[in-house]
């Protein structure tokens, strides 16, 4: 990968998603940098794709909307056709294939995947030559060094959503305050049982001082 086209993908985002033993936690600074997000600093870099499932996106803020766009439309095509949400594996799938087909002008963007479906929580990490891999916990971005110490320190098995969404949001601080790259505040998503929900300003207060 040229150094450039990995620097687009990596410089002025963190994601974060954790896989937790009955949910997501998906999590995301609000930088926008100009050229690659629209220059504005509240980007919603976690999208919701259906009532249980959502996304993270790094890189190309047109490639990963399309990408979305892509993902909603199927994931309503298979409500509606199969009386049922989509499974996770299913959006997945979708995403590394969007990636293949575009090999020739590839897609720039590192895209998280997560949701609850029928076989319980999941987590995917997409990258743009459309490798696909299952996590417990994942990071993408130019704050993922930092937010990967914090991660690995923290993680362990059997964690709940209301665990996981301390550990996530702390990772995205912790590489706001070292990357210059990341900031202007983070959103947070859970999605379980209950399906997709953003936190709200107040809600995250109560978790962290950010």
């Amino acid at each position: 990968m040229s150094n450039n086209v990995e620097e687009k993908i990596l410089h002025g985002t963190t994601t974060v998603g954790l896989k937790a033993k009955d949910g997501v936690v998906l999590c995301a600074d609000m930088r926008a940098s100009a050229g690659y997000f629209i220059a504005n600093n509240n980007t919603m870099k976690i999208q919701k794709i259906d009532d249980h499932a959502g996304m993270t996106m790094a890189g190309g803020v047109a490639d990963a909307q399309n990408i979305t766009d892509i993902l909603r439309y199927h994931a309503n095509l298979h409500r509606i056709e199969k009386q049922e949400p989509i499974p996770i594996k299913s959006l997945t799938r979708l995403t590394s294939l969007i990636f293949h087909q575009n090999r020739g002008y590839p897609f720039i963007a590192d895209i998280l995947v997560g949701g609850y479906d029928n076989d319980g929580p999941a987590l995917f990490n997409i990258d743009m030559f459309g490798s696909v891999e299952e996590k417990n916990y994942v990071t993408t971005g130019s704050g993922s060094p930092v937010a990967y110490g914090l991660l690995e320190e923290e993680f362990r098995e059997n964690l709940t959503v209301v665990e996981a969404k301390v550990i996530a949001l702390r990772a995205v601080k912790a590489a706001i305050t070292r990357n210059i790259g990341t900031g202007d505040g983070i959103n947070v998503s859970i999605i379980d049982k209950n399906g997709f929900q953003l936190l709200t300003k107040e809600q995250k207060k109560a978790i962290i001082a950010l």
